[in-house]
């Protein structure tokens, strides 16, 4: 998917949705785990959320630990998973929370696992990259059409300050040097930035310097991050942000009408989107 077929997918649903499909089995409620006992229980309950909010969502974001922890089993979950957003007869945009990274020949195999369908079987329309090796870790990922690199440059965890906001010499910290730098390596048509919803003070700060790239901000919901402030001061001339919720959203409750609950916290989301962004 390029730039302008997700500016307009924006624009159509009104909504900068992402939902992040972080399906820990052992948070699945009990009842729903003895129903699908013998099958696949992970890939069950993401079908009754991917159809519970689709409506809403412009994107879902699969946490590859969730599938990768068990094993073969969670990597078929996956597989599926992907295979019934696919078969829906909507657009959406895919993106492999993977934080991969590695020196050029090892980061090659990596964008082929999740852009090269016919090697893999995955077709994702993005990869989320650590930056730290520099330039020949993430290139390889910029070699494939209408995909993106997501590099992390912000996050919401608490030991993001012991590295992400130490100060240099000349003034910049170093996520702003990672922004500086890794923006000549892509362009706004292949590379977004993860920037945390709680750092939103420093939100500004990156608009100034990425002012026409997608960010992907994760930690409106369960993090706390503030909605409202997100939109105003990430918003460009293309949408240019994509806010994930993940566990307020697929675990919003542990009972049966738990797709209901889903359902009705994405739509909670994306009603505050659509007022904004029919505003603009």
């Amino acid at each position: 998917m390029n730039k302008e077929q997700l500016r307009d997918l924006i624009l159509r649903k009104k909504s900068v949705l992402c939902v992040g499909l972080d399906t820990d089995i052992n948070k699945i409620p009990q009842f729903f785990r003895e129903q699908y006992a013998g099958g696949d229980v992970v890939f069950e309950y993401n079908k009754r959320i991917i159809d519970a909010v689709l409506p809403y969502a412009v994107a879902f974001k699969p946490n590859l630990a969730f599938y990768e922890s068990r094993g073969l089993t969670g990597w078929e979950s996956l597989k599926k998973t992907m295979d019934y957003i696919d078969s829906k007869d909507n657009d959406v945009f895919c993106i492999a929370d993977a934080k991969r990274g590695d020196i050029g020949n090892t980061s090659g195999q990596y964008a082929k696992a999740f852009f090269d369908s016919s090697q893999s079987g995955f077709n994702f329309d993005a990869v989320t990259v650590a930056p730290y090796m520099g330039v020949d870790s993430v290139s390889p990922f910029l070699e494939f059409d209408n995909k993106w690199v997501i590099i992390l440059v912000l996050t919401s965890n608490p030991g993001a300050d012991d590295f992400q906001t130490h100060d240099f010499s000349d003034g910049d910290k170093l996520f702003e040097k990672v922004l500086k730098t890794s923006s000549q390596w892509g362009n706004s048509d292949n590379t977004m930035y993860v920037i945390g919803a709680t750092r939103s003070e420093m939100l500004k700060r990156v608009r100034e310097l990425v002012p026409d790239h997608f960010l992907l901000i994760p930690g409106v919901g369960a993090q706390g991050g503030n909605l409202e402030e997100v939109l105003n001061l990430g918003w460009n001339n293309f949408g240019g942000i994509l806010i994930n919720a993940s566990r307020s959203i697929i675990f919003a409750n542990g009972e049966e009408d738990f797709a209901e609950a889903a359902a009705a916290e994405a739509k909670k989301l994306q009603s505050i989107m659509s007022s904004f962004i029919s505003a603009q």
